[in-house]
């Protein structure tokens, strides 16, 4: 399992949320509150959106927390949305392509979870995404064949469907492959105007997901941002950052939140099947 974070709000340093919080992303790198991977050392990424439209992307395989240029580059960087994400990989090599988040044009996306006993599964799964999409699969993760599903089955036109039908899918190949619980996630995707996140599992039991109630609350995290921070930032995270987990709301399993401009919409998911 992995951790990641997703913020959304008025133009802040990246240090401001990666490092700077008492047991930031930055510090579950290496002592996460999750009992299956309290060390998420296999790599990290941080991907920001600037007035260029596109997203900039840094990815490494150094640890989070031992990487110079991440705190320099965090330090430098303000954006008003960005993803960023420290890996425990399950099966997938450590290298750079594997690293979150995954980028195509505008849109970025990250994942914790896995898809189960994906040696089965990854040839049917790779078969379906489209011809045009498929050179862009740089690495060997299950995340990013998630990525370019959803990619596949609409994200552009209508994103939270196409996190359904490419769930709706995977659990569909598991069960003709013998695999009856396939999909754990919670995942968070963005094109830079809005961002949805989902916590959702096959058997009902998804990684931990939460949402960031009122600013009030939000400023415990850094009282220092109580100047700087406009009403309508939503922070969303794998694991309570700060002195006080209170502050943060539980996303539902087998739940969706959107966020594109203060307000937090939480609605039930699930899968879709494709025809």
């Amino acid at each position: 399992m992995c951790r990641w974070m997703a913020y959304m709000g008025a133009p802040l340093p990246l240090e401001e949320m990666l490092f700077k919080p008492t047991h930031s992303l930055i510090d579950q790198s290496m002592s996460s509150h999750s009992a299956e991977t309290p060390t998420n050392g296999d790599g990290f990424g941080v991907g920001w959106y600037n007035a260029k439209g596109k997203p900039g992307l840094y990815r490494s395989i150094r640890p989070a927390w031992n990487d110079f240029n991440l705190r320099d580059l965090a330090a430098q960087i303000e954006s008003t949305l960005f993803l960023a994400h420290v890996r425990a990989t399950s099966q997938a090599t450590v290298q750079e392509t594997n690293c979150h988040p995954f980028r195509h044009e505008t849109w970025m996306f990250v994942h914790n979870g896995e898809i189960f006993e994906i040696e089965k599964l990854r040839r049917d799964l790779l078969f379906r995404v489209a011809p045009h999409l498929f050179p862009h699969i740089l690495g060997t993760t299950d995340s990013e064949i998630m990525f370019f599903l959803a990619l596949t089955f609409g994200l552009d036109s209508d994103p939270l469907g196409a996190l359904s039908r490419m769930a709706g899918f995977i659990e569909e190949t598991g069960r003709a492959h013998g695999v009856a619980d396939s999909l754990w996630m919670t995942v968070a995707v963005t094109n830079g105007r809005s961002l949805h996140a989902v916590r959702y599992a096959s058997d009902g039991e998804a990684p931990s997901l939460y949402h960031s109630r009122e600013m009030d609350e939000l400023y415990l995290i850094n009282p220092e941002l109580r100047e700087r921070l406009h009403r309508s930032t939503r922070v969303i995270v794998s694991e309570p950052v700060g002195r006080f987990a209170e502050m943060w709301q539980e996303i539902p399993q087998g739940s969706s939140v959107l966020t594109d401009g203060g307000n937090i919409e939480t609605r039930p998911f699930a899968p879709q099947v494709v025809k």
